[in-house]
C-alpha cells in the first residue's frame, strides 16, 4: 500500500538557524581527516572558560536536598529575589513582574507568543540573533527588520525604525550588546528609541543578556532604566556572563505602567502555567550568581578584549575584509568583499577548516556580505585561524573574480 508523505507545517519552512546548520558541513569537512577550527558557536565551554564552582555547587547541593520537582511556574523566590536586586543596580526599579524560564530563549519566545497575532509584526534588529527570526516564522508573523548602522558602530538606526513602524507593529526588539556585531548601544541611541516605543505604544523586548561582557571601561545602560513608562522586557540569563548555557536558566523582567501592561502580563503568565515550570535546581544556581563572587567576569572581560584586539589587528590587515571593532559580547562580524558570503565561508571551511558563519544567517544589507567570528577561542587558535583566512581569501577572490 502507498502511503504519503507527512507533510510539515508551513510555519517551517522558513526556520534556520545558521550557526549551527554549518555544522553539518563541518562534520562532513572532518571525516576528510581536516583539522577544524571552530569560531562558530557561542558557548564559551567549548573553549578555554569554566563555570565558577560556586555555581555548579549552588546546583549540587540542590539536588542533594531534593529540590528536583517541579517549581513554581514563575521561578523559585531566592532567584526572583536575586533577579530584582541585580535589576535595581541597572536601575530598573518600576518592576511590575519576573519570570524564569529555560533559557532567555524560552522567555523571548514566550514573550512575543502572548503579545503577537497571526500577520502582525515586531520590529527585529538586522543584523541579529536568528532565534527571533525563527520565533517570526513559527508564529506566521510579518517580517519587519530594522538595520544597524555599520558606519557607525553598528547603532540601530533610528530613522530606519521609525519608518518602519506601521498599523500591526506591536514591538521592538533591541539586543545589546548585539549578536553578531559586539556593539553597545550609546544612551544616546536607546534615549531615542524610548521616544519612540512611548509615541506609538510599542513593547521594548530587551534581549541584555550579554550586559556584564563589556570592553574597554564602557558601561552598559539597560534601556528599561532610562523612563518608568516605558513598556519593557528584560532578558537575560546564566549563559553568557555566568558561563552556564548547559543550565538554561534565564529570566524576563517586566517593567513599566501597571495600568498599560497587565493584561499582557497575565497573558504571559498563562504560558508559564501551561509549561508548568522552568529547570528546578538549576534555579539555585541564580542568586549565588547574581550576588556572589564575580571576578570570573573581570577575566573574562581582560581575556575577551585582548582577543577582540587580535581580530581587529588581524583580520583588518587583510585586502577586502573590514571589521568594525566590536565593544561588547564575544563576537564580531567583519564586511568581506565578496557576492555571496554563504559560498564564500563555505569555500573557507573545505579548503582551510575554519568554520564561521555566513552574514545573511544573521540578516544584513542588501549588496552586503560579512561573516561571525566567536573571540571566544585561545589567542593561538584565533591566530591561527586569521592567518589561513588571509591565505585564502586572496586565491578565493581570484578564483571567483
Amino acid at each position: 500500500m502507498k502511503v504519503s508523505p507527512i507533510i510539515p507545517a508551513r510555519k517551517t519552512e522558513n526556520i534556520r538557524y545558521a550557526i549551527r546548520d554549518i555544522i553539518l558541513l563541518a562534520q562532513e569537512v572532518a571525516r576528510s581527516g581536516k583539522e577544524l577550527l571552530y569560531l562558530n558557536i557561542g558557548d564559551p565551554n567549548v573553549y578555554d572558560f569554566v563555570t565558577p564552582s560556586h555555581i555548579i555547587e549552588a546546583v549540587h547541593q540542590a539536588m542533594l536536598e531534593n529540590k528536583t520537582g517541579y517549581a513554581p511556574s514563575t521561578g523559585i523566590k531566592p532567584a526572583l529575589d536575586a533577579i530584582e536586586r541585580d535589576a535595581n543596580k541597572k536601575g530598573i526599579d518600576n518592576i511590575l513582574d519576573m519570570f524564569v524560564t529555560n533559557g532567555a530563549a524560552e522567555a523571548i519566545e514566550i514573550c512575543l507568543t502572548a503579545l503577537l497575532n497571526n500577520g502582525e509584526n515586531f520590529l527585529m534588529p538586522t543584523p541579529g540573533y536568528p532565534l527571533y527570526t525563527a520565533v517570526q516564522s513559527k508564529l506566521e508573523l510579518e517580517s519587519n527588520p530594522y538595520y544597524l548602522d555599520e558606519s557607525n558602530g553598528w547603532q540601530p538606526d533610528v530613522g530606519d525604525i521609525r519608518s518602519k513602524i506601521n498599523n500591526k507593529t506591536r514591538a521592538i526588539v533591541l539586543i545589546n550588546p548585539n549578536n553578531p556585531t559586539g556593539s553597545v548601544c550609546t544612551k544616546e541611541t536607546l534615549l531615542q528609541i524610548v521616544d519612540i516605543a512611548l509615541e506609538h505604544n510599542l513593547v521594548v523586548l530587551a534581549d541584555e543578556i550579554y550586559d556584564k561582557l563589556i570592553f574597554d571601561g564602557k558601561k552598559h545602560v539597560a534601556i528599561g532604566s532610562l523612563n518608568k513608562d516605558l513598556s519593557c522586557i528584560t532578558f537575560s540569563g546564566l549563559s553568557k556572563n555566568y558561563i552556564a548555557p548547559g543550565f538554561r536558566m534565564g529570566w524576563g523582567i517586566v517593567s513599566g505602567r501597571q495600568d498599560v501592561l497587565s493584561q499582557y502580563i497575565e497573558a504571559i503568565n498563562k504560558i508559564l502555567r501551561a509549561r508548568v515550570s522552568a529547570n528546578h535546581p538549576e534555579q539555585y544556581a541564580i542568586a549565588p550568581a547574581l550576588d556572589g563572587d564575580s571576578k570570573h567576569i573581570i577575566e573574562a572581560n581582560l581575556r575577551l578584549s585582548r582577543r577582540r584586539d587580535m581580530a581587529v589587528e588581524l583580520l583588518g590587515s587583510i585586502p577586502g575584509i573590514s571589521l568594525t571593532k566590536p565593544e561588547g559580547a564575544f563576537y564580531a562580524f567583519p564586511s568581506v568583499d565578496v557576492a555571496d558570503d554563504e559560498h564564500f565561508v563555505k569555500e573557507l571551511l573545505k579548503e582551510t577548516g575554519v568554520v564561521v558563519v555566513p552574514g545573511n544567517g544573521f540578516g544584513e544589507k542588501p549588496g552586503t556580505s560579512h561573516f561571525r567570528i566567536v573571540i571566544l577561542p585561545p589567542e593561538e587558535v584565533l591566530e591561527k585561524a586569521f592567518g589561513l583566512i588571509g591565505q585564502f581569501f586572496g586565491k578565493y577572490k581570484e578564483k571567483y573574480k
